[in-house]
Protein backbone atom coordinates (compact mmCIF):
# COMPACT_ATOMS: atom_id res chain seq x y z
CA UNK A 1 0.00 0.00 0.00
CA UNK A 2 1.19 3.53 -1.13
CA UNK A 3 2.00 5.91 2.21
CA UNK A 4 -0.19 8.88 2.95
CA UNK A 5 1.62 12.15 2.29
CA UNK A 6 -0.22 14.99 4.56
CA UNK A 7 -1.40 18.59 3.57
CA UNK A 8 -2.18 21.85 5.32
CA UNK A 9 -5.19 23.57 3.36
CA UNK A 10 -6.33 27.04 3.69
CA UNK A 11 -9.06 29.03 1.64
CA UNK A 12 -9.64 31.78 2.39
CA UNK A 13 -12.74 34.18 0.72
CA UNK A 14 -13.69 37.75 0.89
CA UNK A 15 -16.84 39.40 -0.45
CA UNK A 16 -16.66 43.51 -0.19
CA UNK A 17 -19.84 44.90 -0.60
CA UNK A 18 -20.81 48.78 -2.05
CA UNK A 19 -23.33 48.95 0.12
CA UNK A 20 -24.37 46.87 3.40
CA UNK A 21 -26.01 43.55 3.05
CA UNK A 22 -28.82 43.41 5.63
CA UNK A 23 -29.35 39.44 5.67
CA UNK A 24 -27.94 36.48 3.99
CA UNK A 25 -28.20 33.21 3.52
CA UNK A 26 -24.99 30.30 2.12
CA UNK A 27 -24.41 27.45 1.77
CA UNK A 28 -20.98 26.07 2.34
CA UNK A 29 -18.96 23.18 0.81
CA UNK A 30 -15.30 23.83 1.94
CA UNK A 31 -14.81 20.50 4.29
CA UNK A 32 -13.13 17.62 2.25
CA UNK A 33 -14.73 14.77 2.04
CA UNK A 34 -13.69 11.15 2.93
CA UNK A 35 -12.86 8.41 0.60
CA UNK A 36 -10.93 5.28 0.83
CA UNK A 37 -7.62 7.32 -0.50
CA UNK A 38 -8.44 10.80 1.64
CA UNK A 39 -8.48 11.18 5.57
CA UNK A 40 -9.14 14.52 7.54
CA UNK A 41 -7.57 15.04 10.82
CA UNK A 42 -9.24 18.19 11.49
CA UNK A 43 -11.21 21.01 9.66
CA UNK A 44 -12.56 24.26 10.59
CA UNK A 45 -14.08 26.71 9.12
CA UNK A 46 -14.35 30.53 10.60
CA UNK A 47 -17.28 33.60 9.65
CA UNK A 48 -16.92 37.14 9.85
CA UNK A 49 -19.44 38.27 11.00
CA UNK A 50 -20.39 35.60 13.17
CA UNK A 51 -23.62 33.02 11.47
CA UNK A 52 -26.60 33.75 13.82
CA UNK A 53 -27.63 30.06 12.68
CA UNK A 54 -24.98 27.52 11.72
CA UNK A 55 -25.98 23.58 11.26
CA UNK A 56 -24.05 20.96 9.55
CA UNK A 57 -25.30 18.46 7.40
CA UNK A 58 -24.38 15.93 3.92
CA UNK A 59 -26.14 17.07 0.56
CA UNK A 60 -27.34 14.32 -1.69
CA UNK A 61 -23.89 12.92 -2.77
CA UNK A 62 -22.47 12.91 0.82
CA UNK A 63 -20.48 15.96 0.34
CA UNK A 64 -19.97 17.65 4.33
CA UNK A 65 -22.53 21.00 4.10
CA UNK A 66 -22.64 23.81 6.22
CA UNK A 67 -25.40 26.56 6.43
CA UNK A 68 -25.16 29.78 7.28
CA UNK A 69 -27.21 32.84 8.38
CA UNK A 70 -26.22 36.07 9.03
CA UNK A 71 -28.31 38.30 10.42
CA UNK A 72 -26.18 41.53 11.32
CA UNK A 73 -26.02 44.27 8.70
CA UNK A 74 -22.31 43.69 7.07
CA UNK A 75 -20.47 45.23 4.32
CA UNK A 76 -17.91 42.52 3.99
CA UNK A 77 -17.84 39.07 4.98
CA UNK A 78 -14.74 36.07 4.89
CA UNK A 79 -15.02 32.32 5.27
CA UNK A 80 -11.82 31.03 6.16
CA UNK A 81 -11.85 27.05 6.06
CA UNK A 82 -8.18 25.46 7.36
CA UNK A 83 -8.35 21.61 7.08
CA UNK A 84 -5.39 19.03 7.60
CA UNK A 85 -5.53 16.04 5.03
CA UNK A 86 -3.66 12.77 4.47
CA UNK A 87 -3.97 12.04 1.03
CA UNK A 88 -2.54 8.33 -0.69
CA UNK A 89 -1.81 7.71 -4.26
CA UNK A 90 -3.94 5.45 -6.28
CA UNK A 91 -2.52 2.10 -6.93
CA UNK A 92 -0.75 1.40 -10.80
CA UNK A 93 -3.74 0.58 -12.98
CA UNK A 94 -3.54 -1.55 -16.05
CA UNK A 95 -5.44 0.71 -18.24
CA UNK A 96 -5.90 -2.24 -21.15
CA UNK A 97 -6.95 -4.90 -18.94
CA UNK A 98 -10.35 -2.92 -18.00
CA UNK A 99 -13.65 -3.78 -19.57
CA UNK A 100 -14.90 -3.04 -23.16
CA UNK A 101 -16.32 0.40 -23.15
CA UNK A 102 -19.73 -0.73 -25.15
CA UNK A 103 -19.91 -3.41 -22.07
CA UNK A 104 -19.17 -0.75 -19.36
CA UNK A 105 -22.62 0.93 -21.56
CA UNK A 106 -24.57 -2.49 -21.40
CA UNK A 107 -23.87 -2.96 -17.71
CA UNK A 108 -25.51 -0.16 -16.39
CA UNK A 109 -28.54 -0.32 -18.29
CA UNK A 110 -28.64 -3.97 -17.06
CA UNK A 111 -26.87 -4.70 -13.51
CA UNK A 112 -28.94 -3.68 -10.23
CA UNK A 113 -26.11 -4.24 -7.69
CA UNK A 114 -26.49 -0.81 -5.27
CA UNK A 115 -22.91 0.32 -6.95
CA UNK A 116 -23.99 -0.07 -10.15
CA UNK A 117 -27.65 1.93 -9.57
CA UNK A 118 -25.30 4.42 -7.63
CA UNK A 119 -23.85 5.04 -11.14
CA UNK A 120 -26.68 5.62 -13.29
CA UNK A 121 -27.46 9.05 -11.57
CA UNK A 122 -24.56 10.10 -13.56
CA UNK A 123 -25.60 9.09 -16.82
CA UNK A 124 -27.96 12.26 -17.36
CA UNK A 125 -27.77 15.36 -18.59
CA UNK A 126 -27.55 18.21 -15.96
CA UNK A 127 -27.72 21.66 -15.70
CA UNK A 128 -24.28 22.87 -16.72
CA UNK A 129 -23.37 19.72 -18.91
CA UNK A 130 -25.78 18.85 -21.82
CA UNK A 131 -24.56 16.40 -24.13
CA UNK A 132 -25.19 16.84 -27.92
CA UNK A 133 -24.45 15.04 -31.52
CA UNK A 134 -21.12 16.92 -31.68
CA UNK A 135 -19.65 15.87 -28.05
CA UNK A 136 -20.76 11.98 -29.41
CA UNK A 137 -18.84 12.79 -33.01
CA UNK A 138 -16.07 14.23 -30.90
CA UNK A 139 -15.53 11.32 -28.12
CA UNK A 140 -16.09 8.22 -31.00
CA UNK A 141 -13.10 8.88 -32.28
CA UNK A 142 -11.36 7.74 -28.80
CA UNK A 143 -13.63 4.59 -28.29
CA UNK A 144 -13.95 1.87 -31.39
CA UNK A 145 -15.76 -0.84 -30.69
CA UNK A 146 -14.10 -3.35 -28.13
CA UNK A 147 -11.54 -0.57 -26.78
CA UNK A 148 -10.84 -0.73 -22.83
CA UNK A 149 -12.77 1.87 -20.89
CA UNK A 150 -10.45 3.29 -18.94
CA UNK A 151 -7.26 3.39 -22.14
CA UNK A 152 -10.22 5.17 -23.85
CA UNK A 153 -11.10 7.79 -21.24
CA UNK A 154 -7.07 8.28 -20.95
CA UNK A 155 -6.81 8.66 -25.15
CA UNK A 156 -9.85 11.36 -24.53
CA UNK A 157 -8.02 13.48 -21.63
CA UNK A 158 -4.76 13.66 -23.72
CA UNK A 159 -7.22 14.88 -26.34
CA UNK A 160 -8.83 17.25 -24.35
CA UNK A 161 -5.17 18.62 -22.42
CA UNK A 162 -3.83 18.79 -26.11
CA UNK A 163 -6.43 20.49 -28.10
CA UNK A 164 -8.00 22.69 -25.75
CA UNK A 165 -6.37 25.86 -24.51
CA UNK A 166 -5.97 26.78 -20.64
CA UNK A 167 -7.51 30.53 -20.71
CA UNK A 168 -9.26 32.28 -18.00
CA UNK A 169 -11.36 35.25 -18.42
CA UNK A 170 -13.72 33.72 -21.72
CA UNK A 171 -15.86 31.65 -19.77
CA UNK A 172 -18.04 31.36 -16.71
CA UNK A 173 -19.74 28.98 -14.93
CA UNK A 174 -22.81 29.86 -17.25
CA UNK A 175 -20.88 28.98 -20.30
CA UNK A 176 -22.52 26.06 -22.01
CA UNK A 177 -20.50 22.79 -23.10
CA UNK A 178 -20.81 22.84 -26.87
CA UNK A 179 -19.25 26.58 -26.88
CA UNK A 180 -16.60 25.74 -25.24
CA UNK A 181 -16.25 22.77 -27.09
CA UNK A 182 -16.32 24.76 -30.41
CA UNK A 183 -13.71 27.51 -29.22
CA UNK A 184 -11.72 25.36 -27.52
CA UNK A 185 -10.70 27.22 -24.67
CA UNK A 186 -11.36 27.79 -20.85
CA UNK A 187 -10.44 26.85 -17.23
CA UNK A 188 -10.08 23.06 -15.20
CA UNK A 189 -13.77 23.24 -14.97
CA UNK A 190 -14.89 24.59 -18.54
CA UNK A 191 -12.53 21.07 -19.30
CA UNK A 192 -14.09 18.73 -16.83
CA UNK A 193 -17.69 19.76 -17.79
CA UNK A 194 -16.65 18.98 -21.17
CA UNK A 195 -14.92 15.75 -20.78
CA UNK A 196 -17.70 14.57 -18.80
CA UNK A 197 -20.32 15.68 -21.65
CA UNK A 198 -18.15 13.52 -23.63
CA UNK A 199 -18.80 10.40 -21.72
CA UNK A 200 -21.97 10.76 -21.38
CA UNK A 201 -23.01 11.28 -25.05
CA UNK A 202 -22.05 7.78 -25.12
CA UNK A 203 -23.95 6.02 -22.34
CA UNK A 204 -21.28 6.54 -19.43
CA UNK A 205 -21.13 7.54 -15.85
CA UNK A 206 -19.02 10.56 -15.60
CA UNK A 207 -19.68 12.95 -12.52
CA UNK A 208 -17.77 16.20 -11.21
CA UNK A 209 -14.81 16.33 -8.59
CA UNK A 210 -14.16 19.57 -6.72
CA UNK A 211 -10.72 20.31 -4.85
CA UNK A 212 -7.72 21.34 -4.56
CA UNK A 213 -3.99 20.39 -6.77
CA UNK A 214 -0.86 21.04 -4.65
CA UNK A 215 1.09 23.52 -7.54
CA UNK A 216 4.59 24.01 -7.76
CA UNK A 217 6.29 27.07 -8.67
CA UNK A 218 8.93 27.75 -11.48
CA UNK A 219 12.52 26.68 -11.01
CA UNK A 220 14.28 28.85 -8.52
CA UNK A 221 10.99 30.33 -7.30
CA UNK A 222 9.37 30.60 -4.22
CA UNK A 223 6.30 29.59 -3.67
CA UNK A 224 3.79 32.81 -2.87
CA UNK A 225 1.08 33.06 -0.12
CA UNK A 226 -2.72 32.53 -1.42
CA UNK A 227 -1.47 31.21 -4.91
CA UNK A 228 -2.69 27.67 -5.23
CA UNK A 229 -6.45 27.62 -6.59
CA UNK A 230 -9.40 25.70 -6.46
CA UNK A 231 -9.36 22.62 -8.87
CA UNK A 232 -11.54 20.59 -10.63
CA UNK A 233 -11.28 17.09 -12.33
CA UNK A 234 -13.64 14.30 -13.37
CA UNK A 235 -14.38 10.66 -12.72
CA UNK A 236 -15.85 7.75 -14.69
CA UNK A 237 -17.99 4.41 -13.37
CA UNK A 238 -15.88 0.74 -14.24
CA UNK A 239 -17.36 -1.75 -13.10
CA UNK A 240 -14.63 -3.95 -11.17
CA UNK A 241 -12.43 -0.78 -10.82
CA UNK A 242 -15.41 1.41 -9.46
CA UNK A 243 -14.77 4.74 -9.90
CA UNK A 244 -11.73 6.23 -11.62
CA UNK A 245 -10.45 9.74 -11.65
CA UNK A 246 -9.01 11.46 -14.55
CA UNK A 247 -7.43 15.51 -14.67
CA UNK A 248 -7.99 16.87 -18.52
CA UNK A 249 -6.42 20.15 -17.58
CA UNK A 250 -3.37 18.18 -16.92
CA UNK A 251 -3.50 15.29 -18.50
CA UNK A 252 -3.67 12.50 -15.57
CA UNK A 253 -4.69 10.19 -13.35
CA UNK A 254 -5.12 12.11 -10.27
CA UNK A 255 -2.32 10.85 -7.64
CA UNK A 256 -1.80 12.28 -3.90
CA UNK A 257 -1.85 15.88 -4.93
CA UNK A 258 -5.10 15.92 -6.00
CA UNK A 259 -7.32 16.53 -2.55
CA UNK A 260 -11.40 16.21 -2.89
CA UNK A 261 -13.60 18.43 -1.88
CA UNK A 262 -16.68 17.43 -3.24
CA UNK A 263 -18.65 15.70 -6.16
CA UNK A 264 -21.46 15.73 -8.30
CA UNK A 265 -23.52 16.12 -11.24
CA UNK A 266 -21.64 19.16 -12.37
CA UNK A 267 -20.20 22.99 -10.60
CA UNK A 268 -23.89 23.62 -9.60
CA UNK A 269 -23.97 20.46 -6.96
CA UNK A 270 -20.34 21.35 -5.59
CA UNK A 271 -19.98 24.88 -5.46
CA UNK A 272 -17.61 26.15 -2.53
CA UNK A 273 -19.88 28.97 -1.41
CA UNK A 274 -23.55 29.67 -2.69
CA UNK A 275 -26.47 31.61 -1.06
CA UNK A 276 -28.15 34.93 -1.63
CA UNK A 277 -28.50 38.63 0.12
CA UNK A 278 -30.65 41.29 0.57
CA UNK A 279 -28.94 44.67 0.05
CA UNK A 280 -24.88 44.85 -0.52
CA UNK A 281 -25.35 46.50 -4.25
CA UNK A 282 -22.24 45.40 -6.02
CA UNK A 283 -19.66 43.08 -4.68
CA UNK A 284 -16.10 42.05 -4.97
CA UNK A 285 -14.77 38.37 -4.34
CA UNK A 286 -11.00 37.62 -3.46
CA UNK A 287 -9.79 34.22 -2.95
CA UNK A 288 -6.62 32.82 -1.63
CA UNK A 289 -5.86 29.66 -1.12
CA UNK A 290 -2.44 27.28 0.24
CA UNK A 291 -1.89 23.84 -0.03
CA UNK A 292 1.54 23.02 1.91
CA UNK A 293 2.64 19.58 2.53
CA UNK A 294 3.04 18.54 6.10
CA UNK A 295 6.36 16.61 7.02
Amino acid sequence: MSPMVMYQVSHRTTFTYTNPVAISHHILRLLPRVHPRQHALHSTVLVEPSPSVRTEGMDYYGNPMMYLTIQEPHAQLVVSASSRIEVRSIEAILLDRSPPWEQVVHDLQSLHDPDTHDALQFLYNSPYVISNDAAYDYAQQCFPYGRPLLAAVMELTTRIFQEFRYEGGVTDVSTPVDEVLETKRGVCQDFAHVEIALLRSLGLSARYISGYLLTHPPEGKEKLAGADASHAWISVWCPGYGWIDFDPTNNMIPGDEHITLAWGRDYGDVSPINGFMVGGGEHTVAVAVDVVPVE
